[in-house]
């Protein structure tokens, strides 16, 4: 009897050890893909996963996936705090008729997306999707990546809470919604862009209700509609935009439209857009520092803008 007894609580240590240095696995703060990975692998360095998807699962809250060489590592949500990083190899999120990344996470979760080279084929929805329920913010980094071909936009905030969106070194290109479009239906999105690029979009920047987003040292070009559009839909619409180039776009440069938007422009040059250089429209409000460069649109000045006849 003592003997089974003694068998009985191996048994037990052993299943309870089992369970244990599963979870562990689990719950690795750092995990790995490759191109020539398999999702049934624990993502260690040595035994890296196939996706993002399938290393997402086993990374704990506030880990990193980084990416071992080059390889398609497909469309992931994240739903925690947690960095995905490729550093110097090819890490391609390749999609087809859906969102590439949709980031839908809890209170105070901070997200960083880096290194990724993020492409919707001309069908898929947005490059990243950003979602958010009721607490304290959110906030999403954008670093270092290449997002284009989306039809609802490259980067696409449309919560029902306050977001912070930070944008460095980015090159938002040919989707054919906006380049960047911002919208909450409670609280704000507070997006900052750094040094990035938004060329052959629809709108390169469309700030909607709810939205206060800032750019520097940042190009607006090529958009088939305006480089940056404000839009009070629904709400209050502010973009800043100092240091940086609005050019070439098919209708204005800068548009604020609809109650409760807000343009501010400081030190831009804005030539060569085929309407108005800087647009207030119906309702909206576009002040200056009375130091940009707007020439060679279609038309120039801005007698409605604050102050007026700025140049």
């Amino acid at each position: 009897m003592n003997k089974f007894r003694f068998t009985i609580k191996l048994l037990v240590i052993a299943t309870f050890l089992l369970a244990f240095a599963s979870i562990a696995q689990a719950q690795a703060t750092r995990t790995w893909v490759s191109g020539v990975g398999d999702d049934a692998n624990p993502c260690s360095r040595t035994a890296p996963c196939k996706t993002f998807a399938g290393a997402i699962s086993k990374t704990a809250t506030g880990g990193e996936i980084n990416v071992l060489d080059p390889g398609g590592f497909g469309g992931v949500t994240i739903t925690k705090s947690i960095t995905i990083s490729s550093e110097g190899f090819e890490a391609g999120v390749l999609v087809s008729g859906t969102n590439a990344i949709i980031i839908n996470a809890g209170a105070n979760s901070v997200i960083t997306l880096r290194g990724l080279d993020i492409e919707g084929l001309g069908t898929g929805l947005s490059g990243i999707k950003v979602l958010a329920g009721v607490g304290l913010p959110v906030t999403v980094n954008v670093e270092d990546c290449t997002i284009e071909k989306f039809t609802q936009g490259g980067i696409n905030v449309a919560a029902s809470a306050d977001v912070k969106l930070n944008v460095r070194n980015c090159i938002i290109r040919n989707n054919a919604s906006d380049g960047l479009i911002a919208t909450t239906s409670a609280g704000q999105v507070r997006a900052t862009l750094i040094n990035s690029s938004f060329t052959g979009n629809t709108n390169g920047l469309h700030a909607e209700g709810g939205s206060r987003v800032t750019a520097d040292h940042c190009n607006f070009a090529n958009n088939t509609q305006n480089g940056v559009f404000a839009e009070g839909v629904g709400g209050v619409a502010v973009a800043d935009i100092t240091n940086s180039a609005i050019m070439k776009n098919g209708t204005n440069g800068v548009q604020a439209a609809t109650g409760g938007s807000v343009a501010r422009i400081n030190n831009c040059d804005i030539f060569g857009n085929t309407g108005t250089g800087a647009l207030v429209g119906a309702g909206g409000e576009i002040d200056t520092w009375g130091n940009n460069r707007i020439f060679s649109n279609g038309t120039d000045g801005c007698s409605l803008c604050t102050p007026k006849g700025f140049n």
